[in-house]
């Protein structure tokens, strides 16, 4: 598949035009120089042709983040098969970009000149300036608003080979083959077959004595209602695992990526705060394919300005999206109330985690015991994550989190049978009996499972309001120590029999 690079210096409008071609608000765009700081790769359709459009940073020298960038942005030139070099047609064609220009165009590929900003008939006249780079692929536009650019399809359409023809009945469903599909949770069905419990139910073991009272409707509790908050994930998409890197700033996510890559992939400067965009990408691992997704850092409400809001924004959506979260901490830090609230986004989302404690090679290795009491002193809400110590920028113990992360995408996964479930619930039941609501009797008849990542468990029972939180988290520390439910939450969901 060709490759193409949008090139440039800072604010000449590369994401706005990649955001035109991939045809949705993908990249974050402002006015800030220096947005857009790693390269943002995605599918884009050029007519009826398939090609990878690269977004790149800013052409810029100066702070040791800005030559990071141009470093970046060069190597994605290099590799790129077409380069789309953007100059800002509101100005006078300047040396700099001449130089840049003939730079890339000693790579020999094939190179075209984009004059953005050209907004109306009367600023035509600023395109003539430009030939003076002495090339004859050179398109005016006004990418803000979407004039002229259909040239520039045409002429990127030439450039790309015919074999990369795609049918057009294939776009819709290849355009976003990434995305995990949602089910809005106000249209959650709830299926499965009781019938089977219908026959035998007097001997389930789990039949009380029949009940006389009335049933009566109960307020919801906003406990049960939030548990019951469940995402609905393609069974078919079990060997895609989407896992987001998230953290406060320098913890050394961006670091973590490319260390699980195995190449540098995002940029990584002591500049806090240097990612902005999520970025993600893919690999295969023992037949599974990973997409890691290096999230922007989180400050404290109070400290996030201007473009740190949207990408606040685009960490939940990438939140949203992922089945598994690696929580990175600070080994070398102390732990602070921040890392607390963005953990309980993993939480939120329902996600299998990981929580990850990065620069341990130049931690206090002494203190391991009190460190890791510290982190479950302060995580109590993801006790199910394992905590694995590492150091990203060594790279040690970073091979030992990608079959970490497979065993945890199985627990993930994986569907109990019922039969299996009903056993340790009989158990968990004689051991511990359901207290009565208000002096009526609750009778639980069965558990099954009826969803995976997470794992989602039906609880049949008389009267549904009547399973109090308290008992959930017990059924669920019972089938924890039954099943190995390690990195993944576990939710509950209180039915009536023959309820949908």
């Amino acid at each position: 598949m060709k490759k193409i690079a949008i090139i440039g210096r800072p604010n000449v409008g590369k994401s706005s035009l990649f955001n035109r071609l991939v045809k949705k608000r993908d990249a974050i765009t402002s006015d800030i120089a220096g947005t857009t700081r790693d390269v943002k790769r995605r599918h884009v359709t050029i007519i009826n042709k398939q090609a990878l459009l690269l977004d790149t940073g800013g052409l810029d020298k100066g702070c040791e983040l800005f030559d990071k960038i141009r470093e970046k942005s060069l190597e994605a030139a290099r590799k790129a098969d077409i380069i789309l070099y953007m100059v800002d047609g509101k100005s006078i064609p300047e040396e700099a970009d001449k130089k840049l220009f003939y730079e890339l165009q000693n790579l020999g590929k094939d190179v075209a000149l984009v004059v953005n900003k050209i907004d109306n008939d009367k600023m035509k006249d600023n395109l003539w300036d430009f030939y003076e780079f002495g090339t004859d692929a050179i398109f005016g536009i006004s990418v803000a608003h979407n004039r002229s650019v259909v040239p520039l399809l045409d002429w990127m359409y030439e450039k790309i080979p015919d074999c990369d023809i795609i049918k057009e009945e294939e776009d819709d469903t290849e355009e976003e083959e990434d995305d995990v599909n949602i089910i809005d949770e106000d249209e959650e069905e709830f299926e499965f077959d009781d019938e089977e419990f219908d026959e035998e139910e007097e001997d389930d073991g789990f039949f009380y004595p029949d009940e006389s009272e009335d049933e009566e409707e109960f307020e919801d509790d906003s406990i049960f209602a939030q548990n019951d908050r469940i995402k609905e994930f393609d069974e078919n998409d079990v060997n895609h695992i989407k896992i987001s890197i998230i953290g406060r700033t320098n913890v050394g996510k961006s670091s973590l990526l490319n260390a699980l890559l195995g190449e540098e992939r995002s940029v990584v400067s002591s500049v806090a705060g240097t990612t902005i965009d999520p970025i993600d990408e893919s690999i295969e691992y023992k037949g599974k394919q990973l997409t890691f997704v290096d999230t922007a850092g989180l400050r404290r409400r109070g400290k996030i300005v201007g473009i740190e809001k949207f990408a606040l924004m685009r960490t939940k959506e990438m939140l949203e999206n992922s089945n598994m979260a690696l929580v990175v901490l600070d080994a070398s830090e102390p732990l602070l109330d921040l890392d607390e609230k963005i953990a309980g986004l993993v939480d939120s989302n329902r996600l299998a985690c990981i929580i990850v404690l990065n620069k341990w090679d130049i931690a206090n290795r002494e203190d391991y015991d009190k460190i890791i009491e510290e982190v479950r002193d302060r995580f109590k809400f993801l006790a199910y994550a394992p905590i694995i110590t590492l150091s990203a920028k060594s790279h040690k113990r970073v091979d030992k989190l990608h079959d970490m992360i497979l065993q945890i995408n199985e627990n993930y996964s994986q569907h109990i049978k019922t039969s299996e479930l009903n056993v340790v619930l009989e158990k968990a039941l004689r051991r511990h009996q359901l207290p009565s609501m208000r002096g009526q009797v609750i009778r639980i008849y069965y558990a099954t499972q009826y969803e995976t990542r997470p794992p989602k468990i039906a609880i049949v029972m008389n009267k549904p309001r009547g399973l109090h939180f308290t008992y959930r988290r017990y059924l669920t520390n019972q089938l924890r120590e039954a099943f190995n439910f390690s990195g993944t939450p576990v939710l509950f969901k209180a039915k009536k029999r023959g309820e949908k």
